[in-house]
Formats: C-alpha cells, structure tokens, sequence
C-alpha cells in the first residue's frame, strides 16, 4: 500500500475503539478532576484547561487501546490491518489529541500558542506509546 493508503486505513482503523464508553470515561475523569480543583481551592483560568486536558486523554487512550484490545466487531480487514501496524494505528489517535488538547489549553487556560502545543505533546506522545506497546504485545501474543 502507498503512504497516503496506510494514513487512510490508520484513520478509519481509528474507529473501531469503543468510542461511546470512551466519552464516559473522559466526561467522568474531566469532571472529577475539576471537582477535585475546586474542592482544592486553587481557582485559576487553567483550571478548565488542567481538566479538559486529562478528560481528552482518558478519552482517546480508552477508545484507542480499546480497539486494540476488541475482539470481534468492525471490519475484520481493518482489525486485521491495526494488529498488523499497531503503532500505525495509534498515530490519529494522538493527532486528535495533539489538537484538542492544544486547542483546550489555548482556550480554556492561560497558556500561549507554543506553550499549549508543547504542553500537549508529551500526553499524545504517552498516548502513542501506550497504544503501540498494548498493540504490540497483542500482535507478539497472536503469533506464539
């Protein structure tokens, strides 16, 4: 396959995670995080930001590890393709975190536009990382 048919199937490979538990799991994480800010008493403008941050995280790392962890459901030729590649796999994942991510910090807290992006590459690279060693480990334990 070309690079441009790879990025395509990376892309809709993205979408066999469990996205609906994974917008429960980020809505709870977020929340609690910003109660916990609040009970905390430390008020700030990037307290939103803090929170909506780790809600993100929470919500792509449950949808993408998700889907390596999935046994049936989706297309099987896209199953096949994110076992095959899994750190592949998990790069738009990170990108939509890479973005969302910045876009929240931008908007929601105190941060610049180079602060807010650096600040999310470390949680989009945690993201791959993860990802890709579940998807690994998945891929080694198929084979033996």
């Amino acid at each position: 396959m070309s690079r441009r048919e790879n990025r395509q199937v990376a892309v809709a490979a993205a979408t066999l995670g469990p996205w609906r538990t994974a917008a429960g799991v980020g809505a709870l994480v977020g929340a609690t995080d910003l109660v916990i800010e609040l009970i905390d008493g430390d008020w700030s403008s990037s307290m939103l930001a803090g929170s909506a941050g780790w809600g993100l995280f929470f919500f792509f790392l449950v949808g993408t590890v998700g889907a390596r962890l999935r046994r049936e459901g989706g297309d099987r030729r896209l199953q096949r393709w994110a076992n095959e590649h899994p750190w592949q796999a998990a790069v738009p994942a990170a990108g939509g975190l890479l973005v969302l991510n910045t876009l929240a910090q931008l908007f929601l807290g105190d941060a610049g536009v180079f602060e807010a992006f650096f600040a999310s590459l470390f949680p989009a690279a945690m993201l791959v990382t993860v990802a890709g060693v579940v998807g690994s480990v998945k891929k080694a334990r198929g084979k033996g």
